[in-house]
């Protein structure tokens, strides 16, 4: 009896230290993982803050990806949502970058509509009063119908920084339609998106801080999944053609921006993708 209570004790300290064993594992798995997610969020910049589910996600390329801003001028202004590279002379971002693969989240929320100066911006943004009767929507660059997963996220989106004075009937239209598209595939699959003017052909300048309108606007598509590359460059202007009609390779993009774009791929593998101009491969 003596050697049986003490076989049923051992047992039992087994099991203890066995449940401590596994507690701890547990406990320390979700230590690595939240310091992980944390590790995560500062390389984006802090931005997808209520989207740990999905960045915790993200493989090791992608979070590669995160980092792989485009090559140029500008103050580089980083948001949850997006970062951007700010121009003082034209008063709006010469580059957006993010992905609506992580902003849309499983959320749904309304438009804020909250239009304002962005604090981040060192030299100090647009105003909203600057588009006041100027006859130009404050179009996005970032969408906002990208970023529902939150109200601060998708609040984020109207600063300022990310807008641009568009023609009403592009802003509204062809260019509404091929930000529907990218959203499209960022639904399908992760997707990285560079966006922003072409100030070939301006038009002139609007508000008391001289904000340039654009002659043009770029978007590059990035599909590090089934490595592939598009490009769009569309004209300020109203337009009743297909997004096809305007689709260019990377390089050209490139070439009229004078931005370098996914520059950390490989030399071999970026070479290709930027001189593709094959929507049909989407």
């Amino acid at each position: 009896m003596g050697r049986r209570k003490k076989r049923n004790k051992n047992r039992g300290s087994f099991r203890f230290f066995l449940c401590v064993a596994v507690a701890a594992l547990f406990f320390g798995a979700g230590y690595y993982y939240h310091n992980d997610v944390e590790c995560l969020e500062k390389a984006l910049g802090q931005i997808f803050v209520e989207e740990t589910e999905a960045v915790g996600k993200l493989s090791a390329e992608e979070v590669d990806m995160a980092e792989c801003l485009p090559r140029g001028e500008g103050e580089i202004v980083r948001h949850r949502c997006y970062v951007l590279g700010y121009s003082e002379e034209h008063e709006q971002a010469l580059w957006v970058y993010y992905s609506p693969s992580l902003g849309q989240g499983s959320g749904k929320v309304s438009r804020t509509d909250d239009f304002r100066r962005d604090p981040a911006v060192k030299t100090g943004s647009a105003d909203p009063a600057d588009y006041k009767g100027c006859g130009y929507d404050r179009g996005h660059l970032c969408p906002a119908g990208d970023m529902t997963s939150s109200s601060e996220i998708m609040s984020e989106t109207f600063f300022m920084s990310n807008m641009s004075p568009q023609v009403p009937g592009f802003n509204r239209g062809i260019w509404k339609r091929l930000e529907e598209q990218v959203r499209t595939w960022g639904v399908r699959e992760r997707v990285w998106v560079v966006t922003g003017p072409v100030f070939k052909d301006s038009r002139g300048e609007i508000g008391e801080n001289k904000v340039t309108v654009p002659g043009y606007y770029y978007k590059v598509v990035y599909s590090p999944s089934r490595r592939e590359m598009i490009g769009f460059i569309l004209p300020n202007a109203k337009s009743k053609k297909s997004i096809v009609d305007y689709v260019v390779s990377v390089d050209s993009v490139e070439m009229v921006t004078g931005l370098d774009f996914f520059s950390q791929l490989p030399d071999a593998l970026e070479d290709r993708l930027e001189a593709s101009a094959d929507m049909k491969k989407w």
